[in-house]
């Protein structure tokens, strides 16, 4: 044991010694310490260099805020993760870490250099710098930039690491599980509400686990801590997550949790997934964070050896661990004397407590004093020394009217400073809740609350623990209340609780040049109090600007410990309050959260989950060869033995135009429009008509941007008078949904109108071809499939082998065609009855690309692939589609813009080669004259191209400016080898007439 752990003390458990390597140097520590307390129980305070200067950095804090102790962890092999903060790190046996940011070594660091030359990397400098010459950026400038960025290496590995997700429901989410959120945790699940109480440490406790000189309801507070977390685990309805983090709180209650599974374990359990990301949509949230504390801004605060002094507290009587023989305390505030008693008890020799505060609370001044602690007050800090660790502070008196008195330098080996404290509102930011300015306290609380909410304790500005405790029962009775459960907050009695107070401050008082201190407020971004001052002076008002220019705040810590700090300098410096110099925008996460957390199971061949419908078994069975269609697999076609594409197409094709094929087009996306104002919803969407569709019958639907230009399409059946059912293409069902819930939701609130995504509920069967009505005839139940009842683009309900079905009469081939929609489970064998049946009839299955000759032998447009998100309808030959009479529709307004009526828009048009087996290139480009120079002119590309077994030859559709006014011209496709020439035609192939849509 060294030296620095101190016998008796703290929560870890001494029967279970670990060793880990810190840059190669083995060492010793407990189950229970953290990578932080572990190092300084074994002396090591220099744990990283700062970003900018180089400094020597060391531990800051004990917690999530930490903004130095940046390591790099390796748990094996492609398990090595930079950043990791060493005061949440748990120490197992055999782990091994890393500093960051130095060369060659962390002691001796070659880029300390520019700490010596700190008056050319002032605020902004990259912004003043890298200027000129101008040729020097792409090759000097950024390759010099790009290799300084960053902390840490990048894993170079695979992570082998699995990571799970979860989602939840919960009556009450308690975040923060110190004794506030205990309280509140206490009092809803005693109510019988579904809680879950999350923490980011190891264990409950929060405060209670750094505080040893209290007693709750006659017990010690580790008993009353035990207590309470034992009743909590004998409630089935309460779920109590350590090492879980409220990483964001977003709209209606829906906060996300990362929960760290297995890093602390040495051999984690096969296949135990690392983090699990916890998606909870809660009805209350209690929001008891507790509070960060603020460091002192003086010249030398950086140095290794220098940190708050709430942390050393929590090492003391968490860890069991000096942080030093000789410390030295400066503050403002009441809580750092406990520090120093704490230690003196302990056995360090602390030299003084400095204070600056001309006015000290008597009971402190005499404790003190019987400890053999110097109380210094009205004194401030006006510099430290020491290469590697502090080994000397610098104080002097300030007098009554604020005049720095001769200085005098104290011996120390640790710095504790402490400026009060600052409750943590980052997560009631998220949810754009407003934060009031307190003046007496400096700090902002949570006011007006946008969410189901509620804030208790230090977070809430409640710092004393009778009032946390109290705070917290009644938010958690009152959050169990408003969820519909009956509660009743309890009381608690506290005793040895000490009134504690404290006054906030800028700069500390100094009697040097304050233009050459290096008081820093950003500690991880090397941001001084100068680099501020110097922003407000260079124009900068606003701390968003000052923020940006100085980079304060901006770091992975999201300024925990600086931006009170800054933002009480940057108000000095501009001479206007806190509150109208702003509050920097606190961002989800809230800590630096893994992308394996956030990316939970979609990886590898689950990253983007290839999906089936359910006739996709059928098709692998029978020989399909297969493409992908946006996140589908879809059966491209269907070879016979010895049969290339070109020839099972033809086949395919030549089936359906003669007799009878069968298509899997479950794939389309389908959306159940419903509600009384279903009807006048579909007429502002889509640009036809839908108020005077009957029920029982179909439409085509165009869909258009804002822009006016072609979003999708599909085919839309009215079921009854307030519902309908809508299709869309394959790759833009999910876009669809989402386009018309946002028009739903901010522009027509007021419309009675539910949309419900309904791809995956119907399997589709297409039959297309002459004999396509033969064969449902016998098989449907309760349709009139005559001519007469169910003409073309009509829908009804009935049964189809016996199953329920929406049957439509549609056609995308040209051919008398059926859409048969069954519940997806009933999809295969309702597929296979039909094949069975279909026998008779020679019926063929058929694929997309069979699909895609068919339809472009009818000029039928697929939208992604004849349109490329600056076609019209008019332009792609639609115009038909837009209700002339409609007052609106989305689009409508831009398609009235000069430049959308030009007469040479690139318009949709067909095209015939002059050889009639040439096949052109899909996305060719087309030229009008082929002996022009170079770079030639091209009016437009070619966008579908087929061999055409019906007519014999090739077709093709092609976007060529002013196409339509120019059929009948010859065009010219350059493609490799040569250059082909074709004429423009109309873009219907086969049967203008339409006669075949009733054969």
């Amino acid at each position: 044991m060294t030296s620095y752990r101190i016998s008796g003390k703290g929560r870890i458990d001494r029967s279970k010694p670990v060793r880990f390597t810190f840059n190669g140097d083995s060492y010793n520590g407990f189950q229970g310490d953290t990578l932080a307390s572990a190092l300084l129980a074994n002396g090591v305070h220099l744990v990283g260099r700062s970003f900018k200067y180089h400094r020597p950095r060391g531990i800051l804090s004990a917690g999530s805020e930490e903004p130095n102790a940046l390591v790099g962890t390796r748990r094996g092999p492609g398990r090595f993760e930079p950043n990791t903060r060493a005061t949440v790190l748990e120490v197992y046996d055999g782990l091994a870490t890393t500093s960051q940011n130095h060369w060659p070594s962390l002691k001796r660091d070659s880029g300390a250099i520019n700490d010596a030359l700190y008056m050319l990397f002032s605020a902004g400098f990259y912004y003043k710098t890298f200027m000129w010459p101008k040729s020097f950026w792409n090759k000097v400038y950024e390759p010099f930039i790009r290799g300084a960025a960053g902390l840490g290496k990048s894993p170079t590995e695979p992570d082998p690491d699995s990571y799970a997700s979860r989602f939840a429901h919960c009556d009450v989410l308690v975040v923060g599980a110190g004794p506030t959120g205990l309280a509140a945790a206490l009092e809803a699940g005693r109510s019988g509400a579904r809680v879950m109480l999350v923490d980011e440490q190891a264990e409950p406790g929060g405060s209670l686990l750094s505080e040893t000189d209290v007693r709750i309801d006659g017990r010690s507070g580790w008993d009353w801590l035990k207590a309470a977390a034992d009743e909590l685990a004998a409630m089935a309805n309460v779920t109590v997550l350590p090492r879980t983090t409220a990483i964001g709180y977003y709209h209606q209650n829906f906060i996300g949790l990362c929960q760290r599974l297995t890093d602390h374990l040495p051999n984690p359990p096969q296949g135990a997934p690392r983090e699990r990301m916890w998606k909870v949509r809660a009805r209350q949230v209690v929001l008891a964070q507790g509070a960060i504390e603020k460091p002192m801004v003086f010249d030398g605060n950086d140095r290794p050896g220098v940190m708050l002094a709430g942390a050393a507290r929590s090492y003391l009587n968490r860890y069991g661990v000096k942080v030093g023989n000789r410390p030295v305390v400066v503050t403002s505030h009441d809580s750092a004397w406990l520090v120093a008693f704490d230690l003196a008890e302990a056995g360090a020799k602390v030299a003084a407590i400095v204070d600056i505060r001309p006015e000290v609370a008597g009971h402190l001044k005499q404790r003190a004093a019987a400890l053999g602690i110097e109380a210094l007050t009205a004194w401030t800090v006006t510099g430290t020394s020491g290469r590697l660790r502090v080994a000397s502070v610098r104080v002097n008196p300030i007098s009554r009217g604020g005049v720095v008195g001769p200085a005098r330098t104290i011996a120390c080996d640790a710095l504790l400073m402490s400026g009060g404290w600052t409750p943590s509102v980052h997560l009631f930011s998220h949810t754009k809740g407003k934060l009031d300015w307190h003046e007496d306290g400096q700090m902002f609380l949570p006011g007006e609350h946008a969410e189901a909410s509620r804030c208790a304790g230090a977070g809430n500005g409640s710092f004393g623990l009778a009032a946390a405790l109290a705070e917290g029962a009644e938010a958690g009775a009152a959050a169990a209340a408003d969820a519909g459960f009956k509660a009743k907050a309890g009381s608690y009695a506290v005793e040895g609780e000490m009134a504690l107070t404290g006054v906030s401050n800028r700069e500390l008082p100094t009697d040097r040049n304050a233009s050459k201190a290096k008081a820093f407020v950003d500690f991880q971004n090397d941001v001084t109090a100068k680099d501020i001052r110097l922003a407000v002076r260079e124009g900068f008002k606003s701390i968003e600007h000052i923020k940006r220019y100085t980079t304060t705040g901006m770091a992975t810590d999201q300024g925990k410990t600086s931006n009170i700090n800054g933002l009480a300098i940057a108000s000095d410096a501009v001479k206007r309050p806190a509150p109208a110099v702003g509050l920097t925008t606190f961002r989800p996460p809230y800590t630096p959260t893994t992308f394996g957390a956030f990316a939970g199971y979609h990886r590898g061949e689950l990253f983007e989950v290839t999906r089936k419908t359910p006739i996709d078994g059928w098709a692998e069975e029978n020989g399909a060869v297969f493409e992908p269609v946006s996140l589908w697999r879809r059966a491209w076609y269907f070879p016979k033995p010895g049969e290339d594409m070109h020839a099972a197409v033809a086949r395919e094709c030549k089936a359906v135009r003669e007799s009878l094929g069968m298509f899997d087009a479950s794939t389309l996306g389908k959306i159940e429009i419903v509600g009384p104002d279903a009807a006048e919803f579909l007429n502002r969407m889509y640009t036809n008509p839908w108020s005077k569709l009957a029920p029982g019958r179909c439409r085509y639907g165009l869909l258009l941007g804002e822009d006016g230009f072609i979003r999708d399409d599909g085919v839309i059946g009215r079921m009854t008078s307030d519902r309908f059912h809508v299709t869309t293409t394959t790759g833009g069902a999910a876009r669809v949904l989402a386009m018309m819930e946002d028009y739903l939701q901010t522009e027509w609130p007021d419309l009675k109108v539910w949309l419900t995504s309904t791809t995956e509920q119907w399997a589709v069967i297409a039959l297309q071809g002459p004999n396509a009505r033969k064969l449902l005839e016998p098989l449907v139940e309760g349709i009139d499939l005559s001519e007469e009842a169910f003409p073309h683009m009509s829908v009804a309900e009935g049964r189809i082998c016996g199953v329920p079905t929406r049957l439509f009469r549609m056609s995308f081939t040209g051919e008398r065609g059926y859409e048969v929609n069954v519940p997806a489970r009933y999809g295969r064998a309702v597929w296979e009855k039909l094949h069975e049946a279909g026998q008779e009839y020679g019926i063929v299955p058929y694929g997309t690309e069979t699909m895609h000759v068919l339809r472009a032998e009818k000029g039928y447009i697929i939208v992604g692939q004849d349109t490329d998100g600056t076609l019209t309808p008019d332009d792609a030959g639609l115009g038909w589609a837009i209700g002339k009479a409609k007052p609106d529709f989305v689009g409508k307004r831009s398609l009235t813009r000069p430049d959308m009526l030009k007469a040479d828009r690139k318009q949709l048009v067909g095209l015939l080669t002059d050889d009639p087996t040439t096949v052109l290139e899909e996305g060719a480009q087309i030229v009008l004259d082929p002996n022009q120079n170079l770079p030639m002119k091209m009016v437009g590309h070619v966008t579908s191209s087929y061999w055409s077994a019906a007519l014999g030859r090739s077709v093709a559709l092609a976007v060529i400016e002013g196409g339509r006014a120019r059929e009948g011209e010859t065009i010219h496709v350059p493609m490799p080898g040569r250059t082909h020439q074709a004429r423009i035609v109309g873009t219907v192939f086969y049967d203008p007439e339409n006669k075949r849509l009733s054969a």
